[in-house]
């Protein structure tokens, strides 16, 4: 009854762009829009042992809906965020750029900053996307915050810093909000192959 009451007397703002949304809604039509368009192939800096696709640029509607679930607590869109992961990696299946896999795995992250941001945004898009979930991977306690680190390292910084604390069971597809460099998606890729997981590919939110 109160949130009702709040949508009545309170404007809600798109998530990914910050302009007036629809009632109900946590996206503008033009940003769901821009959010479903189909996933493409990219080729990071470092080379990853799966083929990686992201969603679009880390722009626009992408780079929104990422700060407002990593930045600003946005929990609402996550559940938006993870329809548009699922009907991605149906695109890609239909189309045998991946095969279908078993579960997805969430990139690993710190501790602290899944704390601060009401839990991994990342492991909840899996999540809401209605496929098996397996959060098998974990980063080192001493490993460094990536943000405001160069190509070099980033890698110094996640070498032997990825183990895989839970096997999924069967193939996985490894799922990322930004591959920059491709740094994480490298570790995170060897980890599970070197405990005998077959890797269908990476799929990321977004490309920067």
């Amino acid at each position: 009854m109160l949130g009702e009451v709040a949508d009545l007397l309170l404007p809600r703002y798109c998530a990914g762009c910050g302009e007036p949304a629809e009632r109900w809604s946590v996206l503008c039509a033009r940003c769901r829009r821009l959010l479903a368009r189909p996933p493409q192939r990219v080729f990071p800096k470092v080379t990853v042992p799966a083929p990686v696709f992201a969603l679009g640029p880390y722009a626009d509607a992408h780079r929104g809906v990422i700060l407002a679930m990593k930045e600003r607590n946005n929990l609402a869109v996550r559940a938006h965020v993870g329809a548009v992961l699922a009907a991605a990696l149906e695109h890609l299946e239909v189309r045998g750029d991946i095969a279908v896999a078993d579960a997805l795995v969430p990139a690993p992250t710190r501790k602290a900053n899944a704390r601060a941001r009401g839990g991994d945004p990342v492991r909840a898009v899996c999540e809401a996307s209605g496929r098996a979930t397996c959060p098998a991977l974990t980063l080192r306690s001493t490993t460094a915050d990536q943000t405001e680190l160069d190509e070099a390292g980033r890698r110094a910084n996640l070498q032997g810093a990825v183990h895989v604390r839970k096997l999924p069971a069967g193939s996985v597809v490894v799922v990322d909000d930004v591959v920059t460099t491709g740094a994480t998606l490298e570790a995170s890729v060897a980890a599970l192959l070197a405990r005998g997981v077959g890797v269908a590919g990476c799929v990321t939110l977004a490309e920067a």
